[in-house]
């Protein structure tokens, strides 16, 4: 029997600071998650991909950085095996941040948090380790 490895969808997020705050976004499930989306079949590469989905999340425009960190999310542990994403973060430089940020169509509601405020966030692990870690490089 050959076992087949995941075919698990793949998701860019970006972790995008000005004025030292990181932009988040409430998603449907009322989490903040970072903003950022899935990989395209049109995208140059997964940091083009990540400018792009930032661009369009929040007005932003950002230059991708250095990959943070990859893991597995699982929206709910009851959910089956197939509903998993992988997540890759990177670091991102805002080339604009006198702009304001806007939220687009696709969440509930844009903000921005100081990295002190985010550890009491309801969002997956996960993404407070790559804010954590972009504040720490910053």
């Amino acid at each position: 029997m050959v076992n087949k490895p995941p075919a698990w969808p793949v998701s860019v997020k970006g972790v995008a600071v000005a004025g030292g705050r990181v932009a988040l976004l409430k998603n449907e499930r009322d989490e903040w998650e970072l903003p950022g989306g899935r990989l395209e079949s049109g995208d140059a590469s997964p940091e083009a991909a990540v400018e792009r989905e930032i661009e369009e999340e929040t007005g932003w425009s950002v230059k991708a950085g250095p990959l943070l960190d990859v893991w597995i999310y699982q929206p709910l542990p009851e959910t089956l095996p197939e509903r998993r994403v992988l997540i890759v973060t990177y670091g991102c430089t805002v080339l604009t941040p006198d702009t304001d940020p806007v939220v687009s169509h696709e969440h509930q509601q844009l903000d921005l948090f100081t990295a002190g405020e985010v550890h009491s966030l309801r969002m997956p692990e996960g993404y407070k380790q790559s804010i954590a870690a972009w504040f720490d490089r910053s």
